[in-house]
Parts: C-alpha cells; structure tokens; sequence
C-alpha cells in the first residue's frame, strides 16, 4: 500500500486478505479533518522537528547552534557529532532560520538482562478490599502488589489504564477513553491514606460506611464513589496545611498541572463538555481561563488531589513493577482534548476495520492526532503522555501499538467500513518511546493484536519491545512462542477459560444481539482442548489450571493471568460492539475481596503453574 504526502494509505488488506481501496469520498473527508492546509494542495511542512540515534551522524546542510537539554551550548557544523546524549535539544541554524527541536533517541527501550517474569493482569476497579469504597484503589494495588510479590513469586501486574476521567458525573466507565492520559482518577485514591485522615476519623466515617456499602453490590457505581471520595476530600483539604513535597510536585508539574487542574473546576462549574462552556473559557490559552485558575481554590484542591494519587502510586511500585496500560487516544471532551485541541482532526474518530471477530468493525469514538500538527509540536503531547504514564511503573503496555505506525480514521457520518488508514512517522515515535523507556527503566509492550501490517511485529522486535501473544488467537501451543513476547491467555476484549469452555460467552452474545463467529470460537476450544489434554466434561477449574501449566511453557520473558481467569470467572470485562446501556462493561467488580483472593487456593494454584517455568536460551543482544 502507498500513502500520499498526508500520510492517507490508498488501501489496506483485511483480515481475510481482501484489498479493501480508499474511496474519493473518504479521502477528501480526511483531508478535511486535517486543516485548510491539507485541503489547499501544499505538502506538511517537515522542518519543526528532527529524531535521530544516539550515535549515528545525521547532516545538517551548515552550522548551527546547539543547545542540549540540560542548558550546555555547542557550536556544530554540517553533521551532528555523535557524541550527541540521548535527550530533548535545541538546534539554532545559522542565517536565522528557526529552531528545530532536536530528538536524539537511543537503539532501542529497556530491556533487563535474563528477564523472565510472570504476573497477574488486574482490572483495579474491579479489586475491591474490606476498606474499599465500592471500586478498588491505590491502597488495593499496593497490598495486591506485595502479596502476589511475596506470597506467590509474582514479579510484575499488567493494570487497567488508569488516566483521569472528567470529574463530573455520569462517569465514562471505559479506561481506554479517558479525559486525560497524563493524570489520574482521583476515584482510585485509598481516602483512608490521605495526610490528616486518621485525625478526621469522625468527620469521615458516615463517608467511609457509605462508601464501603457499596461493596455489597457486584456492578461498580463510579457516580456515587465520586460523590463520596469529593465530599471526604474536600473535608480534608480545609484541614490541610501544606507539604513541601506537595510544592515540589506542583513546581515539576508546572503549567501542564495548572491547566488540568483548571480543567477539572472548570467541568465542575461549566459540565463536562468544554466546547459548550462560556467562550472565555473554551481555550485553555484564553485570559478568561488564566483570570480563573488564579482565583479558585478549587484549582488548588484538583493539584492536591493529583499531588495524593501520585504518592499512592509511588507506594504500590515499590512493591513490584507495575505495567501501566496506554490507551490508544483521549475523550473528545476531555482534559487533553481541551488542551491540545489545535493538534487533533475534527470531524473524524479512529477505530478497527471489520475482521472475523468484529464483522462490523469499531470505531473508538476518539479523535487523533494530525500527524503533521504532532510533528510541528515537537511531538511534546505524545513525549508527556508517555513520561506520565511510566510515573512510578516499571512497564508500558501501549494499547493497538500499530497506531505508532498507522491509525484506521473514520469521517462522521461514515462506518468502520469506510474508513482508510493514515500513516504517522513510526520511526520517530518509536525512537522517542526508546528514549522514555530507557529513562523510566521500563520495559514495553506493544498490544499488536488484530490487523497488522507486514513488517510491524518485526520492527517492534527490533526495538525490543514485546509482543503480545495471546493463546486464543495462535494456532500452535505456548512453547512455539517467542521470547520477545507477553504471553497470555485472553485479554480484556476477549472470552476469558470459563466463558469459551462452557459457552457462556457466546450465549450472551447472542443474548446482546451480536453475531458471534461461533466456528471460530469452536475452533479455539477445540485446540484448548487438545492442547491441555482435558476431557469434555472437564470442570472449570481444571481447565484453567491445565491453560497456565500450558502456558507455563512459553519461551515468553513475560507471562500474565488475568484474574478473571484465575477465579474461573465467566463474564469478560468488556464485550465490544455493545454499550452500557446493555451491557455493564467495565464495571463488574471481582466476586471476592481482595482479603478473601488471598485464603483462596485458586491463585495460589495458578501461581505455582506459572513459577515452575523452565529455564530456556536469554534472548542475544
């Protein structure tokens, strides 16, 4: 497939191998959502920003200044030194002509020596504790974190994303459609953990009851956590008289906290949607919205807020490496969508092509990127998205990883079908994801499931970044996986051990009204059971710990459980294709707490599975 000098491809090959060609229609669509200097017939001006490897020269074409990132000057002419550190620069061409910022980015990410990991996959909403206040939180994590660690050899958990929502209800249950990517949910601080909260003990326990009522309840009601959790905070903020670390956090996140801060009083005040606010308040840039953030104190609270889930989240990663989960994009009505609202195409939302198991095709409903806007910030929205994200965590696990190559655009009005790929500079994003990685010591993983071009998964691998192999979708067993790999078996998306064993989970697609392709879901089960060895009328239980003793063989450096399994659980956290109003996705809490998870055998027995691996050959390099 080619694409033209916006990045939009003429076509794409489907699942089934069919060439699927992008219409006129389509393409003008684009071009539109693009900007006026898409549809004027000029080329994306390709100055704004340079990404080089550390090491190799790169011409210059004469001399120039340049500034490194840690304020030190040099002079340089016509090539790049290669002695050029790793980092964000400034390049100052002589005859006055603008600043280039200069990305020097190593080989590739983080990667440990003889890594070989297991670990549980974890929705943290759905981990609730005696002390939880109906959906789980920072402190779950943390003691989930220490026991999996130290009671059963667990080396890593693979977390739900856990980004911001808008904080006004009703709340988007969906953790891959947040309002932010760079900040989090205040719905999972642990309020009992908040400076001054032992001393308030009296004001907050009816607050406290209520919320842990809530835990009566299998379905998570998010509305009523915030309510609860915004009432206790803001009796502790009145009491709260500062913090010098606060101050330090505060100073770090500069601006960019500032403007979230602002953003979240402002949805308090105005709804949710900024594009119907007042006008003086609709661009984050605007006085208006400077006037308001030097004025409010709830500005204040919101920075505090973020300030608590920060050290939360600090204490639960010293416990084990955390993977955090990258969503694929942001809310349109959300934080970063307010903030960077000049970079984003209008008009059009990314999504998925039809393939055999979503024969329609999706659309995410999330706005992306121009990819010549990117390029000429400096790539700064994608360089804090991934420098927040690895906050504290000791992995990234970036969701449909092929975006950094190729997002799947849909004009308004139109459907998944008709929808064509454009293309962003994958070499670049790649390289600044290396740069990350390497600073944050973090190991990544590319979510590469679905359609994938030829050529990507090989390029991942060159990067080193995982791959995810899940045992639903390949063909043969675990031990023919790679090492470069995190091995699973299912995912949030799919049909979890009890669901495809007994059924159940095409029962209630039909029950939905989805078509369900039931001869491939057959063909799944079919291979488990061959694979495993089970009889037909094997129970649950056996099926799930002969599925990880299975998957125990896997030459994969990384191997995750979700819980779901682990407790033999039918229902899948999310169905695609469906909506809340029929289906409670993403809002199904665990049927155990967590006090009772660690009396059970079940994980313990999975866990033994899994940490009787054999040794095989570390990966060269």
């Amino acid at each position: 497939m080619t694409a033209d000098a916006w990045g939009i491809d003429d076509g794409y090959e489907d699942t089934l191998g069919d060439r699927r060609a992008t219409s006129p229609e389509t393409r003008r669509a684009i071009l539109a959502a693009m900007g006026p200097e898409a549809t004027a017939g000029a080329s994306p001006d390709a100055g704004a920003v340079r990404v080089v490897r550390a090491g190799e020269p790169a011409a210059l074409g004469g001399g120039a200044d340049l500034v490194l990132e840690g304020g030190a000057c040099r002079r340089v002419r016509d090539t790049l030194p290669v002695d050029v550190p790793s980092g964000y620069h400034d390049l100052y061409p002589d005859g006055g002509r603008r600043r280039v910022r200069l990305i020097v980015v190593p080989a590739s990410c983080f990667l440990p020596e003889g890594l070989r990991e297991w670990g549980f996959a974890v929705q943290l909403y759905a981990l609730r504790s005696a002390l939880s206040w109906g959906i789980g939180d920072a402190g779950d994590l943390r003691d989930l974190a220490s026991w999996s660690a130290q009671a059963l050899g667990g080396r890593f958990l693979l977390v739900n994303p856990l980004g911001a929502t808008t904080p006004v209800p009703p709340l988007e249950p969906s953790p891959y459609f947040p309002s932010s990517r760079r900040w989090r949910d205040p719905l999972y601080l642990r309020i009992e953990d908040v400076p001054g909260a032992a001393e308030a003990r009296i004001d907050l326990e009816p607050l406290a009851a209520a919320g842990r009522a809530l835990n009566r309840a299998r379905l998570i009601d998010r509305d009523a956590v915030l309510r609860l959790k915004l009432e206790a905070l803001a009796r502790l903020f009145r009491r709260f008289g500062g913090d010098a670390a606060l101050d330090r956090f505060c100073e770090t996140g500069g601006r960019v906290l500032t403007e979230f801060a602002t953003f979240c009083a402002l949805a308090e005040r105005h709804g949710p949607a900024w594009r119907a606010w007042p006008a003086e308040y609709r661009r984050p840039d605007a006085p208006g919205v400077r006037r308001f953030a030097a004025a409010e104190d709830r500005v204040r609270f919101h920075r505090w807020v973020q300030w608590l889930l920060d050290e939360q989240l600090l204490r639960a990663g010293r416990e084990t490496r955390i993977v955090q989960d990258l969503p694929i994009g942001i809310a349109p009505d959300g934080a970063d969508a307010w903030a960077w609202q000049d970079l984003l195409a209008r008009d059009v939302t990314v999504g998925a092509p039809p393939d055999r198991y979503c024969q329609g095709g999706q659309d995410w409903g999330l706005p992306p990127f121009v990819p010549h806007r990117l390029r000429a910030a400096g790539y700064e929205p994608f360089v804090q998205t991934l420098r927040a994200t690895l906050r504290h965590a000791g992995g990234l696990r970036i969701d449909h990883v092929m975006g950094l190559f190729r997002l799947f655009w849909i004009p308004g009005g139109m459907g998944p079908g008709q929808g064509a790929y454009v293309r962003y500079r994958a070499d670049e994003l790649l390289g600044i994801v290396a740069l990350e990685s390497q600073r944050a010591r973090a190991v990544v993983v590319g979510e590469d499931l679905g359609t994938v071009e030829a050529g990507v998964r090989e390029r991942l691998a060159a990067e080193r970044i995982l791959s995810c192999r899940v045992l639903w979708f390949e063909e043969g067993a675990p031990a023919g996986f790679p090492a470069l790999a995190l091995a699973s078996v299912t995912t949030h998306d799919l049909p979890t051990i009890a669901g495809l064993w007994t059924g159940s989970d095409v029962r209630e697609q039909r029950a939905l009204g989805l078509a369900p392709d039931e001869e491939a879901l057959g063909a799944i089960r079919g291979r488990l059971r061959t694979l495993t060895g089970v009889p037909e009328g094997a129970s649950v239980r056996e099926v799930v710990l002969r599925t990880h003793r299975l998957l125990a063989g896997a030459p994969s450096v990384m191997i995750a459980a979700t819980l779901e399994d682990v407790l033999g659980l039918a229902e899948r956290p999310n169905m695609p294709g469906t909506t809340r109003a029929v289906r409670p996705n993403w809002s199904v809490a665990l049927p155990l707490t967590l006090e009772a998870l660690r009396d059970d055998p079940r994980p313990r027995a999975v866990a033994e599975a899994l940490g009787g691996r054999p040794i095989v050959q570390e990966i060269d390099g």
